[in-house]
């Protein structure tokens, strides 16, 4: 795929979204604000027909406790609360991001599809943005006996999407 069909892909999901601003730039980067909340970005990587779709979720204070750490590291293995996504601090913000590929044939297919799964990594950026506060405020207030990261019951946080088990979306065929 090359990065006129990346161009005409991106047009249908702007008919889809209503995002007009989703128009990418030479390089094939873009990248559009959502619900005031996130900015998605895509770039298109010609040489492997991928789109890299990546959402700032976070920013770390200086001082985050080593469970925000172990949480994004637990969370992220296999794919494990990630939904196959990946999880990355940015170095000179401290700003956790989360990046997903999606094969630009196969998203090219269904755009529906596609905004459907776009929609359902805001939602999980949501549940680990929550998250990462809980961690961060939990520091001050861990429960005696219990590791960070688990909630008073002794339990793990558990984030589903609803229909979607934790772990089990799938963002492409």
């Amino acid at each position: 795929m090359t990065i006129e069909d990346y161009g005409n892909f991106l047009a249908e999901v702007r008919k889809a979204t209503g995002f007009e601003t989703l128009v990418p730039n030479e390089s094939g980067l873009v990248s559009v604000r959502v619900d005031d909340t996130y900015n998605v970005n895509f770039q298109f990587v010609e040489a492997t027909g991928m789109v890299l779709c990546f959402v700032e979720v976070a920013e770390l204070p200086a001082d985050a406790p080593k469970s925000v750490y172990r949480d994004l590291m637990i969370g992220g293995l296999f794919g494990k609360d990630t939904a196959g996504g990946y999880f990355a601090i940015e170095a000179d913000t401290e700003t956790v991001v989360y990046h997903y590929y999606f094969n630009l044939e196969t998203a090219a297919k269904d755009v529906e599809e596609f905004v459907s799964a776009i929609e359902k990594i805001l939602q999980l950026c949501d549940m680990w943005a929550e998250r990462i506060k809980e961690d961060i405020a939990g520091a001050d207030h861990a429960v005696d006996g219990l590791p960070l990261g688990h909630t008073g019951d002794g339990k793990p946080f558990g984030h589903t999407i609803e229909g979607l088990p934790a772990g089990h979306m799938v963002f492409h065929a």
